[in-house]
């Protein structure tokens, strides 16, 4: 079967690309909701190989040769330092670029779009919900791992492809002008909602102002750390490999770790509404701490380590502070389901932020201890 989905021929297209052998198949693949990614079935000789095809959206990413510069430079490292210490496996351990027939690391087709390949990673699968401490784990050693590799990628830094994505100052100032021009009448709705984040202003600046005065390093980071971006082995539930790598770009590693802390730990939805359910559950936090200290101890600094408990409510406190900016904004920028779905969204996250500083003490003491 062919796919022609939103006007394009991914046949066609992955024949541009330094693939061998006929084209079986290449139909929609994944659950995301921004690329438009394509599974590539080939018949070279010794039997039927897989490929992923992407074409990069960009509407979203607005920069889309400065982002695949950053993936060609990030997968060639880590792949190169991969087989240099002799790990097992290493072709499944990082994606692969494939590259197109012009030698380039992506294809730009006639309608201007910027397309790439990967080789296909066999008997591994990203899973959306966290579900057990032994995932956590899994998720948090691989990134730890993926950002081992890189921190001694060579040569320029990355390109800033979005710029000030993890930049929580910039995020609250956004609130804070919302706030004032309440276009759309809603503050008076969010009086609570309002009240925690302007408690906390104080606090937004912690990591940021830390990079600028060089207290922690900038690093390569992932900037998405979400479960399903690990792929984990479908026998050993190992993980294997770090994927979507469209926000690798400079920043802090306490924002990878923080989100991993925001989508991890807690057992409710990101928009529950009933915050009963809304917690920070220490053992899911006990197992992040473990995995990724298990890859990521070697090269975080002493302040960096000190700074792991806050970072899990500083990320979240930013991702609440955009729900509740856009609310304000009359929903310009989150897809919603319901009148009041960025309000909920909000208080769900300040939830979580406010069970995370109950139990910030617990917290550092298993950081003091690991």
């Amino acid at each position: 079967m062919m796919s022609n989905a939103a006007g394009h021929d991914a046949a066609a297209i992955a024949r541009e690309f330094a693939l061998h052998g006929e084209v079986l198949s290449a139909t929609p693949y994944g659950s995301g909701h921004i690329n438009d990614t394509y599974q590539v079935e080939m018949k070279p000789a010794g039997g039927p190989r897989r490929y992923v095809l992407q074409r990069i959206n960009h509407n979203v990413f607005r920069r889309p040769d400065e982002l695949m510069a950053n993936v060609e430079r990030v997968c060639a490292h880590a792949f190169a330092k991969l087989k240099q210490t002799g790990t097992p496996d290493a072709e499944r351990r990082t994606l692969r670029l494939i590259p197109s027939r012009a030698g380039k690391a992506w294809h730009i087709d006639a309608a201007g779009n910027r397309w790439r390949c990967y080789h296909f990673i066999e008997g591994a699968t990203g899973h959306d919900v966290v579900r057990s401490p032994e995932q956590a784990y899994a998720a948090a050693k691989s990134f730890g791992a993926f950002q081992a590799l890189l921190a001694d990628l060579p040569g320029d830094r990355l390109h800033e492809t979005i710029p000030d994505f993890h930049h929580t100052p910039s995020r609250f100032a956004r609130f804070q002008e919302a706030l004032a021009k309440d276009a759309h009448g809603r503050a008076a709705l969010a009086v609570p909602e309002i009240a925690f984040a302007l408690a906390r202003a104080h606090e937004v600046g912690v990591i940021v102002d830390a990079l600028r005065a060089g207290t922690i390093p900038e690093r390569v980071t992932h900037n998405d750390t979400k479960l399903n971006n690990v792929l984990l082995d479908d026998v050993t539930q190992e993980g294997v490999c770090v994927i979507d790598l469209d926000t690798v770009m400079p920043g802090s590693v306490l924002y990878d770790f923080g989100d991993l802390v925001r989508t991890s730990t807690s057992p409710a939805a990101e928009d529950e509404t009933d915050l009963s359910k809304v917690r920070m559950q220490l053992p899911m936090f006990k197992a992040l701490v473990e995995g990724y200290l298990a890859s990521a101890s070697g090269f975080l600094t002493p302040k960096e380590k000190a700074l792991l408990p806050f970072a899990g409510k500083l990320i979240t406190l930013e991702i609440g502070l955009r729900f509740l900016t856009d609310w304000l904004e009359g929903d310009t920028y989150f897809k919603i389901k319901r009148p009041t779905h960025n309000l909920d969204r909000a208080r769900t996250q300040f939830r979580l932020v406010e069970s995370i500083e109950e139990q910030l003490p617990a917290m550092q003491a298993l950081i003091a201890r690991a």
